[in-house]
């Protein structure tokens, strides 16, 4: 909403206060003021001048050599370039000296050889924004009424001397949709009194009923619909001060039969619409809801098509305006309207609501029928428009309004306890404090003892409770004189959990590997949804569960792993002469076995990554090594090792992946993920290089996580190692041996580590050789060879006889 400074001047006294300072007053009232904005920049010595004469420049056929009077002793000489420049106008000079909005000097100059001693302006030319200037004058200057006076200045008649505020309203203030709802808020806060406007045409002999009939078919969309019928207008110029107030508000004045309708509009807040009476099919509005398909044009020269939804306006038979939006061309008021028929009536919001939502025509109108306006100022506004209309288009007023009517203009009433108001706010207001500030909102109460009965205007339909009124007390007693304390309770520093904590580390520890975090859509489709399931998951036969709804056949499925969007990150890479690459995603996946669900699917926490590429690239050591099975491996047996769970790795075969180089993730003898190379059919499709993936469970591992201390003190002793071979079948994995060796030699054998494995000449078929590099050491003595030796037969029993191997000579 923006508010005219010199409009409100109007009805309330503000001349004793600043723009910025009663911006101040009303944000810290509780309505934000987000700016002020002045309609100019300040022009000096810019007046009225009266054209006496205007001729031909002897040298240039597109200018004009004028003589003005601007009040001095000798008019001033003035070339003039404007295409309606003439003479006997009224217009703005700017003489020598002047200096015009953006520093533009006015100075005497010679054009074409003549002397041109100032300027004769545009409102453009004066600081107005070019889509406020009205259309008459929009190509050439500004040209007064009769009755402004010579030598006087333009600042107060073009109202350039202006400030407008900026209100940004929450939904349920409408009341300050209208100057007069801004007036009653401004009087409430400086404690002014409020002068309303005069509302009371001279009315003719003839009535209005025999000119229009009304019938309301629906009813409940329309409570109340007023005709008045205005004869004889004469279509001109609306007067210079609402022409000033309609551009300060930001609206292109255009006639003044349209002019008054849309400064009542913004004055009481209360839309209304003008008809040409005469364009009528019939003598007779009949407000019903649309026919399916049914077509209007509007005023945008827009063919709608309509619904039931939709509530219109007729002349008994075709529709004429979609109520509470936009008037129909058809009955559009032009130059040569004589007689109008003015509508002033209510609409329900949520009617109006459903048509703009259909139509995206959003208006001045439809956003206060939206919001809600004044039942009590439905039928005032149509009489204060007929008494403009009758003072600036010199119309005749018909008597009465023709009018259907069951609108409930009751006011509501809320009890106000001033013990409760002090509980609230923590305040000692006394009850001439609370009545002083329902008299300043001029809200009528009764008072019953330590609680008032207050009677709400229907212009404040946002208020209906006893919180809204505690509110509008605490505003006007003054939000800045309530005292405040410090919140007093048990309270305790925040921290993150131990689940937050790994969550971060596991990211932290995947990007110090060299991956960047990728965030893919939850939301996938069929194909990607059935691609890359980890085998646990496929084995507890989970399905991806379908949407009712989707965006889109690419958004159908909630997820049950992230890498196919990942592919789908490294092919959208690739494509962009990006080669090596690696990515990792952290995040919830949606498990359920129901074909059809019947509970909320369970949220469990992945892990997934994908890299292809160069893992080492080092041109001018010459060095480059290729992201194999064995790099992702180490980046997971980094972040097993710092959860400490002993994750095992195990040969497997997958549908999606290569089927010698995959692995299934098994923690406590259950499968919690997979690691390995794409299928070389998956890598075509998604025009990928050899690639490796992974996908973790990691719900699994905070479950097995065990927050033991790790610190240990550096080993005062010496440590004794020793190497072991042993012969195995080939399916027997290294890890299970190590684990057990782990176990047995528990708690002297601090490492063990693989550092060959062979097959081949000198063993059999089936078998392999796998050796294991031990290291002893006690954290308070030095091992002897004999407990060295007798730990280490033991390890050997105890490998012979879980895996049938023997040692290798």
């Amino acid at each position: 909403m923006l508010v005219s400074l010199n409009w409100l001047k109007n009805y309330v006294d503000i001349t004793d206060i600043s723009p910025e300072e009663l911006a101040s007053k009303i944000t810290k009232s509780g309505i934000e003021v987000d700016g002020i904005e002045y309609v100019a920049e300040k022009s000096e010595h810019v007046v009225v001048g009266y054209v006496v004469s205007c001729e031909k420049h002897p040298n240039a056929d597109k200018l004009n050599l004028c003589q003005v009077d601007v009040g001095e002793e000798e008019p001033l000489q003035i070339i003039c370039g404007a295409p309606n420049v003439a003479q006997g106008q009224k217009v703005a000079v700017a003489k020598p000296g002047a200096v015009l909005p953006n520093n533009f000097k006015i100075k005497r100059v010679k054009l074409r050889g003549i002397e041109s001693n100032g300027m004769i302006c545009s409102l453009q030319e004066l600081g107005i924004e070019e889509k406020y200037v009205p259309k008459d004058v929009a190509d050439g200057i500004y040209v007064f009424p009769d009755d402004v006076t010579i030598g006087e200045s333009v600042e107060p008649l073009l109202n350039l001397n202006d400030a407008v505020l900026e209100f940004d309203l929450t939904p349920n203030r409408a009341d300050c949709l209208s100057m007069l709802g801004v007036a009653y808020e401004v009087g409430a806060i400086l404690n002014r009194k409020v002068k309303l406007p005069s509302s009371n045409p001279k009315e003719g002999a003839e009535e209005a009923k025999d000119y229009i009939a009304v019938e309301v078919e629906a009813k409940e969309a329309n409570p109340y619909y007023g005709a008045f019928v205005i004869r004889d207008v004469e279509i001109q110029q609306s007067p210079l001060w609402m022409r000033n107030y309609l551009i300060a508000a930001g609206i292109r004045p255009i006639n003044n039969v349209v002019d008054i309708t849309n400064y009542v509009l913004l004055e009481y807040g209360q839309p209304l619409h003008a008809f040409d009476y005469d364009k009528l099919g019939a003598k007779k509005i009949v407000v019903r809801h649309a026919k399916t398909n049914e077509k209007l044009v509007t005023l945008d020269e827009q063919e709608r098509v309509l619904s039931q939804d939709h509530l219109v306006i007729t002349d008994g038979k075709d529709p004429i305006a979609l109520a509470g939006v936009m008037g129909g061309l058809s009955t559009e008021v032009t130059d040569t309207t004589k007689n109008v028929l003015l509508e002033a009536a209510y609409f329900d919001s949520s009617t109006v609501m459903k048509a703009v939502k259909a139509t995206g025509l959003y208006s001045d109108s439809s956003t206060r029928f939206t919001k809600g306006v004044d039942p009590n100022r439905v039928k005032e506004a149509g009489l204060r428009a007929c008494e403009l209309m009758e003072k600036y288009a010199n119309a005749t007023i018909t008597k009465g309004v023709v009018a259907y009517d069951a609108l409930n203009r009751e006011q509501k009433q809320v009890k106000v306890n001033v013990t409760e108001i002090n509980k609230r706010l923590g305040t000692l207001l006394q009850p001439a404090d609370v009545e002083d500030a329902l008299q300043r909102l001029q809200f009528k109460f009764e008072k019953r003892s330590q609680e008032y009965l207050v009677y709400i205007p229907t212009r404040r339909g946002d208020i209906s409770i006893f919180e809204d009124m505690l509110e509008e007390v605490a505003r006007i007693y003054g939000y800045d004189k309530l005292p405040y304390t410090l919140p007093v309770g048990a309270g305790q520093a925040g921290g993150l959990t131990v689940r937050q904590i790994l969550i971060r580390k596991i990211k932290s520890l995947m990007e110090a590997s060299g991956l960047m975090e990728s965030r893919t859509y939850t939301l996938i489709s069929e194909n990607a949804a059935n691609t890359l399931i980890s085998p646990e998951l496929t084995e507890a036969n989970y399905v991806p569960i379908e949407l009712t709804l989707p965006m889109s056949e690419e958004h159908k499925y909630l997820r049950l792993s992230f890498l196919p969007e990942i592919l789908r990150i490294l092919t959208h890479n690739r494509a962009r002469n990006e080669f090596d690459l690696g990515y990792y995603e952290i995040g919830k996946t949606f498990l359920t076995a129901e074909s059809t669900l019947t509970k909320q699917p369970e949220e469990r926490l992945r892990l997934a990554g994908a890299v292809t590429g160069n893992w080492v690239h080092h041109p001018w050591q010459q060095e480059n090594k290729l992201v194999d099975f064995y790099v992702v491996k180490g980046i997971l047996e980094k972040l097993f090792n710092y959860l400490n769970v002993a994750v095992v790795f195990k040969p497997c075969k997958h549908k999606d992946m290569h089927p010698g180089r995959t692995a299934s993730l098994h923690l406590e003898g259950e499968t919690i993920g997979f690691i390995g190379q794409l299928h070389p059919r998956l890598q075509k499709q998604f025009d990928l290089k050899e690639t490796y993936v992974f996908d973790v469970d990691v719900e699994g591992l905070l479950e097995a996580y065990k927050n033991e201390p790790t610190y240990e003190e550096i080993p005062k002793y010496p440590s004794i190692g020793r190497d072991i071979a042993f012969v195995l079948d080939h399916t027997v994995l290294a890890a299970e041996v190590k684990q057990v060796i782990m176990d047995v030699g528990a708690p002297l054998v601090k490492h063990v580590s693989v550092f060959d494995v062979y097959e081949g000449e000198h063993l059999e078929a089936g078998k392999k050789s796998v050796a294991f590099h031990l290291v002893y050491q006690h954290a308070e003595k030095t091992l002897t060879d004999d407990e060295v030796q007798a730990s280490y037969e033991q390890i050997i029993e105890a490998v012979k006889q879980k895996f049938n191997a023997y040692i290798r000579s």
